[in-house]
């Protein structure tokens, strides 16, 4: 009686658990700042700075810019493949463990965007760490243009398990194919992060807001000059568009977040010519 009495028990904490593993409540911290192209620890300092200043209000999940760390230095016009090789960052390097040691010390996640070398090559990176300062997901740049051949490029679109279900993140150019957007939603992410550098005019603003309507999830879009978050509705949920450093707070419910009418009314069967041959590879800028 008493072993059946416990294993009756444990069958009825058992939904409860799994229920409390998928929060729908997150406060998002978008920072946003101008780096400085090559300066690594002025970079980091800022980034701290703010985060030391902010951390303290509840902030579940913080994201900054595309390669935030060296001040996208694949885009400078003083570049070299020298210069280039001693920003990059290899796994476990001392300013990626300073990011752990930051997530653990505030108790919360962190998507950090830089330039990293793996395996011979480099990549524009997003790492996301969680409240313990471990890795929870790495996502690489995947459609590199002009510039961006500095890079190797991403091999997928990977989506990621965090507290608050799947979480999927595209990096700036990422964005400007619908499909990037709708393989991470078709693969469970409730909300898309998209770092970025490049432009972030008001045309890019609707496309974002393109991006969530149709997918019926979260976009958030952090840059340099302006953070930004499009709802399930194709609303902007909170926007900060400054030149000084900041970091905007937004409350979401991803819970907003349904299947109920683009995804559920999809026509996949009518969709073969999206995948078509990939055209020629172009040859990366000296």
């Amino acid at each position: 009686m008493r072993t059946s009495w416990i294993l009756t028990l444990v069958a009825a904490l058992v939904p409860a658990a799994a229920a409390a593993q998928t929060r729908d409540r997150i406060r998002l911290g978008l920072f946003s700042a101008e780096p400085v192209k090559w300066d690594l620890e002025a970079n980091w300092r800022v980034f701290e700075t703010a985060l030391e200043s902010s951390a303290s209000q509840g902030i579940d999940l913080v994201v900054t810019p595309e390669c935030y760390l060296d001040g996208y230095a694949a885009a400078a016009k003083d570049w070299t493949a020298e210069r280039f090789a001693g920003i990059a960052q290899a796994p476990g390097s001392a300013y990626l463990e300073r990011l752990r040691a930051l997530a653990r010390r505030h108790r919360l996640w962190i998507l950090f965007g830089y330039t990293e070398k793996r395996n011979g090559n480099y990549y524009n990176t997003a790492l996301l760490v969680d409240r313990a300062g471990r890795t929870a997901g790495r996502y690489d740049k995947t459609h590199l243009q002009n510039h961006d051949l500095r890079f190797a490029p991403g091999e997928g679109l990977p989506v990621f398990d965090t507290e608050w279900g799947k979480l999927g993140v595209l990096i700036c150019a990422d964005r400007r194919w619908p499909e990037t957007a709708r393989v991470l939603r078709l693969k469970g992410a409730r909300l898309i992060l998209i770092p970025s550098y490049g432009m972030w005019h008001l045309d890019n603003e609707w496309w974002m807001r393109t991006r969530a309507y149709e997918n019926e999830n979260f976009v958030a879009f952090v840059h340099p000059n302006v953070s930004f978050v499009a709802d399930p509705q194709g609303g902007i949920s909170c926007k900060l568009q400054s030149n000084r450093p900041g970091i905007l707070l937004c409350d979401l419910d991803l819970a907003q977040v349904t299947d109920s009418r683009h995804l559920r009314d999809r026509r996949p069967e009518l969709y073969g010519e999206l995948v078509a041959p990939r055209s020629a590879a172009r040859v990366p800028p000296e």
